[in-house]
């Protein structure tokens, strides 16, 4: 069936919709008010993680609904479908940390069942908080259809009333929840009111929108554009701007043009579009979660881009974004200053972007950023000859405590304070770590170590921001350093190393570490070490009595902890795109 600009005959959803055999289809179609125009269109999933979690999500249903109207009127027939998501700022802190990055896997496996079921020929993925980013993205890849990603947009900065009595500190910046996880450890330490507490909690998250800082949610959005998925500066504007109704309907007509082009995911996630990716994270000091996230959806792709490689980008690419939390700024000012385009033409300027990379829009990046007129402003965009630092803002490190790597966010910490040694003061899982930071019972100088929370081990791979923002809310995020083979929030702040691997539950270094075992972390050289001889270390390996044992022995998590691989391959759980048998757009 050939109508208009759009060969039917070579899309899936002719498989629902044409023919005499497909008339009980068709009858569906008819059954919610689709006539034979619409049906004889290209149908397009609509796919978002909207829900009543969070703000992250709150506002995607709306957005949608702009998306669809662009279909429409690109000539094809949206589809609406929704996902799940599992809020980090929610989960965190206790045992629903472990749901989180399962929940990624869930996200791309659901999004990839409900298109093959219906035969959607394209999709405009929609997503706001941490896991759902790369999990819609993942699976876009992993179809390969045409696609087009959309960021719902981030939070408002939160202000504190005029003569509210806060903490001066407080009462002068703008806050995200950052603040709000630092502030409980003050409130612990008896620095905070439980009035101020009170005040705080109400002012700090004032819209929709997902967490304001360079943290998770903003860094795989600005992955999103960098790679090409999304449109150029799609993602920039806050949740609540109106201007986000025009980004959505561009991105549902953006859609119909990459059906009519045949361009897919894997024309425009390539080797070089990830490395672009990885370039945005390390310029802007991204989420050391992006570490996890690029690996995986280069997996889709059938692309080896493992921790190392990323690492090996972020090592050379100047961190000149200043961004919370290393600095000073949040994802709104950063849309106002020009946004990700501006920041990308200064990685240009020193040759660090490939510009023949195909985007969303159907022309390539360089395309893209000729149009750019901005410059860097200089204060949230430094210019790339004025860095805030010469290398990234994250840090890959490697030793005898991580044989297959490490990563640590650096951005806002100055040389000196990227080095540490000391004593290892060890923890076997989370709780163990949060309960001895909130009793004090840990050392100035010591480097806390919180093992068994990898992704087979924990099970789940939890992030550890309450442990950590209570340590800088104590004031000691700089006096002692933290390693887990677990993560940690991209709002972390301090020398906090996560993706340790092996993980302990693989037998891993990290599981033979004893109280007292020095421990060297040097973020200029990229080391992690444990001053440990090979042959006491074999030592121990002998006398290991291995995996802890968890409660998780059924269920989703369960089947998470049982299928997930190692952490420096993006802790992914099904073999990918080397060895898929066919290609879903092509059935």
């Amino acid at each position: 069936m050939l109508k208009g600009k759009f060969d039917k005959s070579r899309l899936p959803s002719r498989h629902v919709t044409d023919g005499p055999a497909r008339a009980p289809h068709r009858s569906y179609y008819y059954a919610m008010g689709l006539d034979q125009e619409q049906i004889d269109q290209p149908f397009v999933g609509v796919a978002t993680c909207w829900n009543e979690a969070a703000p992250c999500n709150i506002a995607l249903s709306r957005q949608a609904q702009a998306v669809k109207l662009g279909v429409m009127a690109g000539g094809g027939t949206p589809r609406e479908f929704t996902t799940i998501t599992v809020t980090d700022g929610i989960a965190m802190g206790h045992e629903g940390m472990r749901s989180s990055l399962a929940s990624r896997e869930a996200i791309a496996d659901t999004v990839e069942l409900t298109m093959r079921g219906h035969c959607y020929d394209a999709i405009v993925g929609l997503a706001g908080c941490d896991k759902s980013l790369p999990g819609m993205m993942m699976a876009m890849i992993r179809l390969n259809t045409p696609s087009v990603f959309l960021y719902g947009g981030s939070i408002l900065p939160g202000k504190v009333p005029a003569g509210a009595d806060v903490p001066a500190d407080f009462a002068s910046r703008d806050l995200t929840v950052q603040d709000m996880f630092e502030a409980v450890g003050r409130h612990q330490n008896g620095t905070l009111s439980d009035a101020a507490l009170a005040i705080l909690e109400r002012v700090a998250c004032p819209s929709a929108g997902a967490c304001g800082g360079q943290f998770t949610a903003n860094t795989m959005a600005c992955v999103s554009e960098a790679i090409g998925l999304a449109l150029f500066n799609s993602s920039g504007a806050p949740a609540p701007y109106e201007s986000r109704d025009q980004y959505a309907q561009a991105s549902g007509q953006a859609v119909m043009n990459l059906i009519e082009k045949n361009i897919r995911a894997r024309d425009i996630v390539t080797r070089q579009s990830l490395e672009n990716a990885a370039r945005v994270v390390a310029c802007t000091g991204g989420s050391t979660n992006a570490g996890l996230h690029l690996p995986a959806m280069a997996h889709e792709a059938g692309i080896d881009f493992f921790l190392e490689d990323v690492c090996e980008i972020f090592k050379d690419t100047p961190y000149f974004v200043d961004l919370k939390p290393g600095g000073q700024y949040v994802a709104k000012d950063l849309y106002d200053a020009g946004g990700l385009p501006v920041v990308m033409k200064e990685l240009r300027k020193a040759g660090l972007i490939h510009e023949d990379c195909i985007t969303a829009s159907g022309r390539s990046v360089g395309e893209e950023l000729d149009m750019i007129d901005r410059e860097a402003d200089g204060k949230i965009i430094h210019t790339i000859d004025n860095p805030i630092s010469k290398s990234g803002g994250v840090v890959g490190l490697k030793g005898n405590l991580a044989p297959e790597g490490a990563i640590v966010k650096v951005a806002g910490m100055t040389g000196q304070e990227q080095m540490f040694q000391g004593p290892a003061r060890v923890f076997e899982c989370e709780e163990d770590a949060f309960a001895a930071v909130q009793a004090r019972s840990y050392e100035e100088g010591e480097v806390i170590v919180i093992r068994n929370e990898g992704p087979a081990g924990g099970p789940g791979m939890r992030e550890m921001l309450s442990t950590t923002a209570a340590l800088s809310g104590q004031g000691m995020g700089k006096k002692v350093a933290l390693i887990t083979d677990g993560r940690f929030s991209g709002a972390t702040r301090g020398f906090c190393v996560g993706h340790v691997g092996p993980e302990a539950a693989l037998g891993g270094p990290i599981a033979l570490v004893r109280d007292g075992d020095i421990i060297t972390l040097n973020a200029l050289s990229g080391e992690l070490s444990v001053d440990v001889s090979d042959e006491d270390m074999a030592q121990r390996r002998a006398e290991w009595a291995g995996p802890r044992k968890t409660i998780y022995t059924s269920g989703a998590i369960w089947k998470f902890a049982k299928l997930v691989g190692p952490t420096y391959k993006g802790a992914v759980t099904h073999p990918g795109a080397d060895e898929e048998g066919h290609v879903y757009m092509d059935l």
